[in-house]
């Protein structure tokens, strides 16, 4: 395939729209003409529009498959058919469009292609879906993610802090990273356009909703260290009371989180289980007084050792019992049963309405 490198590295913009029009002309079996790359629309760039024949397509090139990132690409997509070029094909393009992404751009009705050669184009008198072609720009070894326990330090810094600005030594310094270590984080949070730099050199966020779901997309509560048993009790809330008690009378120190955090922060709706972050690696000792049985069948208490512990920034006292803050009590719903995605939509609405979609 000529179009793609033997690095199989994801190319700069320049590099990738053109590398997308080779792809794009390979599954119409026709030439693609380039009519215009890099164009300024209502506050927006759209990266090409391609010929190909008596069609047109818009192009939007973004460097993950992440669907929030998708999903900003579609609308851009969409938004300059709308305003720009009539009866044209809004593209999205990426170098691997995973499930989340297809499910986004089929829901808001927009083609997508990605370099490893797999597309679905529907046009007037065209319906082409090509698939099953590996991921060709899959990373060896540990896989670049902004948002792996160490480096989510980085978007957590903005998302607790929303509107604020910060310079690049000072953030390494906050969040203990490493200078060179949060420069290539910025280089990749700057490719997936979620922040930016201003002139005299501070950081921002582009979009704060946009940030939030690609973290989430991402996060993985399982990631960390689990441990898993039964206290009884009549209630969650009296389950959550007792081992906030008792850990404070054995010196543990913990923060709640999961459906238990969200009842602190909302009283949103009652819940059998409790989850807790522990700050000492787990030692069920302290939980005897309690007659704890380990177990994960029938498990009402969910104890997590975190893979960092910045999962502890921004810890807050609520009626005497200390929980996390509401973000990382929204991030870790996703990994919960019961109502969690219920509870998870009325705190993002009662607590992180600053970092709602924009």
């Amino acid at each position: 395939m000529r179009y793609i490198s033997k690095a199989m590295k994801i190319p700069a913009v320049k590099d990738a729209v053109e590398q997308v029009r080779w792809v794009l002309g390979d599954v119409l079996h026709r030439p693609i003409y380039t009519e215009i790359m890099s164009v300024r629309h209502v506050n927006n760039w759209i990266d090409a529009v391609f010929n190909a024949g008596d069609l047109r397509f818009v192009v939007e090139w973004k460097g993950a498959e992440i669907s929030a990132i998708v999903s900003q690409a579609a609308d851009q997509a969409l938004l300059a058919v709308a305003k720009e070029y009539p009866r044209s094909i809004p593209l999205v393009a990426v170098p691997f469009m995973g499930d989340a992404g297809r499910k986004v751009c089929e829901r808001k009705g927009v083609c997508w292609i990605d370099l490893s050669g797999n597309a679905d184009i529907r046009a007037p008198g065209i319906i082409i879906l090509r698939e099953g072609k590996p991921n060709l720009f899959k990373r060896l070894g540990r896989p670049s993610n902004p948002f792996a326990p160490k480096s989510s330090r980085f978007a957590r810094w903005f998302l607790v802090h929303p509107g604020e600005e910060i310079n690049q030594s000072k953030l390494a310094k906050v969040t203990g990273l490493g200078e060179g270590f949060v420069s290539q984080l910025v280089s990749r949070l700057s490719e997936l356009e979620l922040i930016s730099r201003s002139h005299g050199g501070s950081i921002r966020v582009i979009n704060y909703g946009r940030l939030l779901d690609a973290w989430r997309e991402r996060y993985d509560f399982q990631s960390h260290s689990l441990f898993y048993g039964h206290v009884a009790a009549r209630s969650g809330e009296e389950l959550l009371k007792e081992i906030s008690s008792t850990a404070k009378n054995a010196g543990v120190e913990l923060a709640f989180t999961g459906l238990a955090g969200a009842w602190l922060y909302d009283r949103f709706a009652n819940f059998r289980i409790v989850t807790a972050f522990i700050k000492q690696p787990f030692d069920e000792a302290w939980l005897k007084p309690l007659s704890f049985r380990s177990g994960e069948q029938g498990a009402n208490l969910w104890l997590a050792y975190p893979k960092d512990m910045g999962v502890f920034e921004g810890v807050k006292i609520v009626n005497g019992i200390s929980v996390v803050h509401p973000l990382q009590v929204f991030l870790d719903l996703k990994g919960h049963p019961e109502r969690a995605s219920e509870a998870a939509d009325e705190l993002r609405k009662r607590h992180l309405v600053k970092l709602t979609n924009e």
